[in-house]
């Protein structure tokens, strides 16, 4: 079988699916998230979309269409509201249950198919016995974001949202749910703090923010959320699902704080923001899926991978983040790769955060739903997009393609802060253009870095190496 290559983002550029909850199913793997838009100017605007791919060719997408839109919620059949990020389980009667929240209530909404990637149905909203909905009783914390784990007859629903400063919300919180899926028989208790109640607990720093999702392995159950700076994913473990969690790391950050192998630990090489996934073992590896912004906003996200490594003593080490993601290893060190691609874009300020003006960033032309390939804009000088990694075999040129006005020099490395091994002279220009320079490599797997050096403000659209 002739298998294509994997790339982060995983889904096709024009898509924006953050909040990825990956399962494997039948021999795919399904990716839920919440859904924006190319140049939305709020959250998740879109309806719910599924996309999976096989367990043994990570880099095959295929997408599975409307699986659930927002107007089938009847508290929101005018869809005013948003589907915010959704989580799935496979219930004691087989069927899939979608838990989500609406973006302007409390309550935990439930939705139901009898496949993976179908037509879901709206089922009902957590519930205690007596019908109060969770979420409406005296003392509920709002509900939030759901994580959900079933176990014969028992679902674990997680839900949380804490901001820092805010004391009326204590942490990420763990109800049980009867066979029903709906009724509450346990909880809700909090089972890992919020920044305000985090002293003392070995979360400081690292405290509970949005984004519970939960997993087992081995015997253990790994509860994965976004912390209190919102550009990690953390991991807690504990040996059951109701308590007990002790803080293990950081599984990513979208901006690759802390990463230290390439560059110094607190130096950004994104600029990131929010951050919501999981982990998922596919073919015998763990591997967590993540997202990115693009477009300078925090609204227009995209679904990112990459492999992690878990230990022999249950700890996962931080993943880097990488252009190569799902693949299994390098990409090809030879032919076109879009510009979309880059890992790491910067400028020599460094930015922790989206939001630094005139930084370059990725984009597309057309609207929402154009399949228009993605690029970077905003390319002046100092600016930097890194792409990592690839397999060079006999590599004796690299191109870049340009456009708008721009004039100045790519200088290419393969370390950062490493020699220049090449200068790419362009010039301004209408339309797409290619510029070239010879570059001498010996055999080897290599990341690229292109940093602008010149006037004007341009965009690249892909690199090239022959």
């Amino acid at each position: 079988m002739n298998k294509k290559q994997a790339f982060n983002p995983y889904l096709p550029s024009w898509e924006y699916v953050p909040d990825g909850e990956p399962y494997v199913f039948n021999g795919r793997v399904y990716v839920y998230g919440s859904h924006d838009v190319f140049n939305g100017w709020v959250f998740c605007q879109g309806d719910y979309v599924c996309w999976s791919a096989p367990v043994d060719d990570l880099g095959d997408w295929r997408y599975e269409g409307v699986i659930y839109p927002r107007n089938a919620d009847p508290m929101n059949k005018d869809g005013r509201m948003c589907l915010y990020a959704p989580d799935v389980t496979v219930g004691p009667d087989g069927r899939y249950y979608l838990y989500y929240v609406l973006d302007k209530i409390n309550v935990m909404s439930v939705a139901v198919c009898d496949e993976p990637a179908g037509k879901y149905e709206f089922y009902g909203y957590v519930h205690y016995p007596d019908g109060t909905r969770l979420g409406e009783r005296e003392g509920d914390e709002p509900q939030f974001d759901p994580g959900v784990l079933t176990e014969g007859d028992r679902t674990y629903m997680y839900s949380g949202f804490c901001g820092v400063g805010d004391k009326s919300r204590t942490g990420s919180r763990v109800c049980t749910l009867d066979k029903d899926m709906l009724t509450v028989i346990t909880g809700p208790e909090t089972v890992v703090p919020g920044s305000e109640y985090s002293e003392g607990t070995g979360y400081e720093g690292h405290a509970f923010f949005e984004a519970s999702s939960i997993r087992k392995v081995g015997e253990k159950y790994y509860f994965i959320y976004s912390s209190q700076v919102m550009h990690e994913l953390c991991y807690a473990v504990s040996d059951s699902p109701l308590g007990g969690f002790t803080y293990g790391g950081v599984l990513i950050s979208n901006t690759d704080l802390h990463i230290d192998s390439y560059k110094p630990a607190d130096l950004p090489m994104a600029m990131g923001a929010n951050n919501h996934g999981s982990i998922v073992e596919i073919n015998g590896e763990w591997h967590i899926f993540y997202h990115r912004h693009t477009n300078g906003s925090w609204f227009s996200r995209q679904g990112c991978a990459e492999k992690l490594t878990l230990g022999p003593d249950g700890s996962f080490e931080q993943a880097m983040m990488t252009s190569c993601g799902l693949n299994g290893g390098p990409l090809e060190g030879r032919g076109e790769y879009p510009a979309y691609l880059a890992c790491n874009l910067f400028t020599e300020k460094h930015s922790l955060y989206v939001g630094e003006e005139g930084a370059p960033m990725i984009t597309q032309d057309g609207r929402d739903g154009d399949e228009e390939v993605g690029y970077i804009t905003k390319v002046t000088d100092g600016a930097t997009a890194g792409f990592k990694f690839f397999d060079c075999r006999d590599v004796k040129k690299i191109s870049v393609y340009t456009r708008a006005y721009i004039h100045g020099k790519f200088q290419v490395r393969t370390e950062y802060e490493g020699p220049v091994l090449a200068e790419i002279e362009v010039d301004a220009s209408n339309i797409w253009e290619k510029h070239t320079a010879d570059i001498s490599l010996p055999d080897g797997i290599y990341a690229f870095y292109l940093t602008f050096r010149g006037t004007g403000n341009g965009q690249l659209k892909s690199f090239e190496l022959e």
